[in-house]
């Protein structure tokens, strides 16, 4: 399951790198390459509070199969499109199966891994959740440097289809399915509200462009909308357990002070994400390849760390983590944003790996804290609400940095700066709003308490 999630995982991120290259081949603009990585986000967004239901309703292997299937059509439909449309909905495809893995995960561990153990077992997950999206450019660097941006599908495609054939081989049923009924209002619901959301917020870049087909308050309206619509639904549904998304996992203070936190992490990390390839890019004129070896430190340095921090969150907590991590991102957001068209390559590496150092000291605690803090009966639909915020999150740090580089570059532009200092001004402007936004996460990060103790969790018999 962790090599199947990883893969999944990694092509959340993999399209940034290759967006320029995508935009010459498909004559395509920035904002509608943008959708590449959106619409993954957006199925993301409208699926995974499904799973909930999906988890408890059927057998953990016959899901495992249908999300690695998912995934490899559309991998292979993106490695054949002729064009832009076709690839959209190869990472729709995609994004499918990678909606129904990772709370498949998420729920599996939480079922037979004892409590004492989750922070260790999370800090190896955490390579997946955290280190899989930030390695997606360094991948993508690595491949369009010597081959074609097809390669990027094709070169997955074997590695998700070997995944599929033993997982479906080797995974065990861990859970005893349950006849739950479905709301179908609710699902429409759910869609509606996330998508609505996610599209929303991704159109506010098309906007300040002056491309945007749709002005981006309308989806934002009926998204929340929905939300509110979907939430008193849930409400009333969860009083007989029939709801698609049990909303009682936010009666645990810890759940809700860690997806808050959890929500800001992925928005400065997918915002950074989106951002550092379009300024080592084009201001400060990297080639691809280059650009993916110097964001590949700070994806190693995550990946290292995980297990390390999951060894520590067993023995002392996660306050000594998270509010060391917090202040750690919000001083690497600080000096980011005293980038320009001159500042050394070292300076930009040092804050990555600085940013992946606080980042990777947050996530483990926050994703073992939230799950551990409730009841066994909990867990799925507590993993569909971490997978639904995480995409929202990854959405809305997207759609903000973007929009405020694209707002700030026109304003320069048409005040007679050129392109690339104009560029320069619009990307220091995005991180300051992420170096604000981080602050308050640094002082969200004192709520965060280690669960109580439970009794270890009993597997049910394959």
């Amino acid at each position: 399951m962790l090599v199947s999630a990883f893969v999944v995982i990694l092509n959340e991120t993999i399209m940034g790198v290759a967006l320029p290259q995508l935009m010459k081949d498909l004559q395509i603009s920035a904002s509608a390459g943008q959708w590449l990585t959106t619409a993954f986000m957006l199925t993301m967004a409208v699926v995974i509070p499904i799973t909930g239901y999906l988890i408890k309703r059927f057998n953990t292997r016959p899901i495992f199969i249908t999300a690695m299937a998912l995934f490899s059509a559309g991998t292979l439909l993106a490695a054949v499109s002729p064009g832009f449309e076709m690839l959209v909905v190869g990472r729709v495809v995609q994004a499918s199966g990678t909606a129904i893995m990772m709370p498949l995960l998420m729920t599996t561990v939480m079922t037979l891994v004892a409590p004492a153990r989750r922070g260790s077992v999370m800090g190896t997950i955490s390579i997946v959740i955290s280190v899989a999206p930030a390695l997606g450019p360094t991948v993508s660097g690595i491949i369009l440097s010597v081959l074609d941006w097809r390669w990027m599908f094709w070169l997955v495609l074997p590695i998700a289809l070997a995944s599929l054939v033993v997982g479906a081989v080797r995974i065990q049923n861990v859970t005893t399915p349950t006849r739950v009924p479905v709301d179908i209002v609710s699902i429409v619901l759910s869609a509606l509200a996330f998508g609505g959301l996610i599209y929303g917020l991704s159109s506010l870049g098309q906007e300040a462009e002056g491309t945007a087909t749709l002005p981006a308050w309308v989806p934002l309206a009926a998204g929340s909308v929905a939300l509110v619509l979907f939430v008193t639904r849930q409400l009333r549904l969860q009083r007989k357990d029939a709801a698609l998304l049990d909303l009682r996992t936010f009666k645990s203070p810890t759940f809700s002070a860690a997806i808050v936190l959890m929500m800001i992490a992925m928005l400065t990390m997918f915002g950074t994400l989106i951002l550092l390839p379009i300024y080592l890019q084009t201001v400060l004129g990297l080639e691809p390849v280059a650009i993916g070896l110097m964001l590949l430190p700070g994806g190693l340095v995550m990946g290292l760390l995980g297990p390390v921090v999951g060894r520590i969150y067993d023995r002392r907590g996660p306050t000594v983590l998270v509010v060391p991590g917090g202040a750690i991102v919000s001083m690497a957001f600080w000096g980011m944003t005293l980038f320009s068209p001159s500042t050394p390559f070292g300076w930009v590496l040092a804050a990555h790996v600085g940013l992946s150092v606080g980042l990777a000291l947050m996530f483990t605690p926050l994703f073992t804290s939230a799950l551990g803090s409730l009841t066994p009966e909990l867990y799925s639909h507590g993993s569909a609400i971490v997978g639904t915020a995480q995409q929202v999150a990854g959405a809305a740090g997207t759609a903000l940095f973007i929009t405020v580089m694209t707002a700030v570059s026109a304003a320069q532009v048409s005040g007679g700066a050129d392109e690339v200092t104009a560029l320069a001004e619009g990307i220091h402007a995005a991180f300051v709003w992420g170096a604000v936004i981080s602050v308050v996460a640094l002082a969200g990060t004192f709520l965060v308490r280690k669960p109580a103790e439970r009794p270890e969790p009993v597997a049910a018999e394959v």
